[in-house]
């Protein structure tokens, strides 16, 4: 049995389709990376996942169960963590988890017992009496997942969860992510931050203009574009006429500048990184740094976007 089984989803509003006929699986214990372009589709397909709207056409499964026809029996077998916490300013975190075990049907005795865990796992003990409204963001992502986590359930949902946090949070929330998928949580993401679904996702769906566009794990995402590679370099000096004399050695396609770098597209990284150098040495410039970059999910996910929208952009009326 799939965790999600997702088959010819559609959801129209009026004449607008925000979502077209799209088919994919979740497998149980798989941390699976939902991803598009503003305006994609990826809200009202999540929307759709978790009972809060209903399909124009098609159905989603959740561990077997029709989210439409059997929702009570769907949800609860899922949490949601949603990308603004939906937690109650004037209640202190202790009552938040409570009532959230309430909601989920958990007997006094089990609510009580878990809302103890998630304290000490999210590292909230200390604060279990105080109101939210005192809390910071990262302490308000933490108490937010705790409650969709209180019925201990197969399947998390999750909407771009570290937005808005500092790094520390974000590497916190991200490992606690990444061990309870190890210990067997089906977890669906959506991001968008790339480097975030190539580091926690085992496969990535990109959706565009409410079509599925591809479905992959991330590392034979990269690979469809194989030809993209480059050169990333930093020199000393990156004056205009610097960056405009590398950009304009012979193979290289297109540049990009990442900071201080300047990353140099070509499908000869050899050859244009031995004319980083000679070009260095000529203009006596000191090289701070130069590699070869393969692709990276996110030059895969533009291709993608890209190709998709030329081919809608060329589909007949």
């Amino acid at each position: 049995m799939k965790a999600i089984s997702v088959d010819n989803l559609t959801r129209d509003y009026g004449t607008f389709r925000a979502v077209d006929h799209i088919s994919f699986d979740v497998e149980p214990g798989e941390f699976f990376g939902f991803l598009g372009p503003n305006g994609a589709g990826k809200t009202t397909t999540i929307r759709m996942l978790t009972g809060l709207s209903e399909p124009t056409e098609g159905t989603a499964l959740i561990m077997g169960y029709d989210i439409a026809r059997d929702t009570y029996h769907a949800k609860e077998h899922f949490g949601v963590v949603p990308e603004v916490s939906n937690i109650y300013e004037d209640l202190s975190a202790w009552n938040n988890l409570m009532f959230a075990g309430e909601l989920y049907g958990l007997s006094y005795t089990k609510r009580t017992a878990r809302a103890r865990e998630i304290l000490d796992i999210f590292d909230l003990a200390e604060f279990r009496d105080k109101k939210v409204h005192g809390f910071s963001k990262g302490m308000r992502r933490k108490l937010t997942l705790g409650m969709a986590l209180i019925h201990e359930p197969d399947i998390l949902f999750l909407d771009e969860p570290t937005s808005g946090l500092d790094v520390e949070s974000s590497l916190l929330l991200k490992e606690i992510l990444s061990r309870m998928n190890r210990e067997g949580t089906t977890i669906f993401l959506t991001t968008h931050t790339l480097e975030e679904a190539n580091t926690l996702c085992n496969r990535i769906a990109i959706i565009v203009k409410g079509r599925i566009a591809a479905v992959d794990a991330p590392e034979n995402l990269k690979k469809t574009i194989q030809t993209t590679q480059s050169v990333e370099v930093s020199l000393d000096s990156m004056t205009p006429r610097v960056t405009e004399d590398l950009a304009a050695i012979k193979t290289v396609t297109s540049s990009r500048h990442e900071g201080n770098k300047l990353r140099l597209f070509t499908p000869y990284p050899g050859d244009v990184a031995t004319a980083v150098f000679a070009y260095a040495g000529e203009h006596h410039l000191k090289i701070l740094s130069i590699n070869t970059v393969g692709p990276s999910l996110e030059d895969a996910f533009l291709s993608i976007v890209q190709k998709q929208r030329n081919h809608r952009t060329g589909e007949m009326p």
